[in-house]
């Protein structure tokens, strides 16, 4: 039995080293509250960089939170080395802040996560190392990378990104999910819209509309992505799935029509969190916290060839 195991132990040790002798990992760190992971690959080559933009919450450069693991940009970040192009993949400025006990969600505004991905985009064309430089936003992450957008960026991929204003998305996914608050919900919406905070909400709806966090979804509010998307005037990419259960197709068509220069991919069966989903919505829910699951290959595909197409 010896022999065997010895050998299986050197398959999957010989396995493992392969892979990891496909790229490097580097830390990098773009400034005080800004760090992620910059995967490259082994290449005599210059290659394009994506820069990986996370959705909403303490979401980590994985795409990751406390009780929620896909590791779905961790994934791919991965599955772009493979296929010769770099990558740069972030933690959240709140995910810092956390971590050192210093979270101050009252001054936080949407506009310090778009000046976080712009010090990004700026820190990787100083560095002039990469032939090509695009932004990838999953989610929040889109509208994020959106207004990122400026002359050093070539492309910019939407992964799950809303078409609506965020005010109308909430309502739309409350209308959903727990119909009974969607009033409640409008009224709130309007108000903040308005640039006003309000208390009067129903608890159940605290940890979306809570005091503390209401300025910084009114600075969300103030931005409609088709009216950003409208003025970008790169080789845009739109991807959404037919499993998504918070950004519907019509968000993605929305962003689409708003600009020609877009390309609407619509992918069967791929879910928020770029899983392909098979069964019913209770299936869907788990694979949130189910890292074992691959990323949907149609996704990587269509990644794959929109920055092959614009080189």
């Amino acid at each position: 039995m010896k022999p065997i195991f010895y050998l299986l132990s050197f398959l999957i040790f010989s396995l493992s080293f392969s892979q990891n002798e496909a790229f490097t990992e580097t830390e990098v760190a773009i400034s005080d509250i800004i760090d992620g992971s910059l995967v490259v690959p082994k290449t005599s080559e210059k290659t394009d960089l994506v820069i990986i933009i996370a959705g909403s919450g303490p979401t980590n450069r994985n795409g990751n939170q406390n009780f929620l693991k896909s590791n779905n940009l961790k994934k791919l970040a991965y599955a772009l080395a493979d296929a010769n192009i770099s990558s740069f993949r972030y933690d959240k400025r709140i995910v810092k802040q956390i971590k050192t006990g210093k979270v101050d969600v009252k001054s936080m505004r949407f506009e310090d996560f778009v000046a976080d991905a712009k010090d990004v985009v700026a820190h990787f064309k100083n560095k002039d190392e990469f032939s090509k430089i695009y932004i990838a936003g999953h989610s929040q992450g889109s509208l994020v990378g959106l207004l990122a957008v400026d002359n050093n960026v070539d492309g910019f991929i939407s992964l799950a990104g809303a078409g609506q204003n965020i005010g109308d998305v909430i309502v739309d996914q409350i209308n959903n999910t727990a119909r009974q608050f969607v009033e409640d919900t409008k009224k709130v919406v309007a108000k903040l819209k308005e640039g006003k905070t309000t208390s009067d909400y129903p608890s159940a709806l605290g940890a979306m509309f809570n005091m503390e966090t209401q300025p910084f979804m009114i600075s969300w509010m103030t931005y409609n992505p088709t009216e950003v998307i409208a003025e970008v005037n790169i080789p845009i990419l739109i991807i959404n799935g037919t499993k998504d259960l918070q950004v519907s197709v019509e968000e993605a068509n929305l962003l689409a029509k708003a600009n020609k220069n877009t390309e609407l991919h619509i992918i069967e069966n791929m879910n928020h969190v770029l899983f392909t989903i098979e069964g019913d919505t209770l299936e869907n829910s788990k694979s949130y916290n189910e890292s074992f699951r691959e990323l949907n290959p149609e996704l990587i595909e269509t990644i794959v060839a929109f920055i092959k197409k614009q080189d």
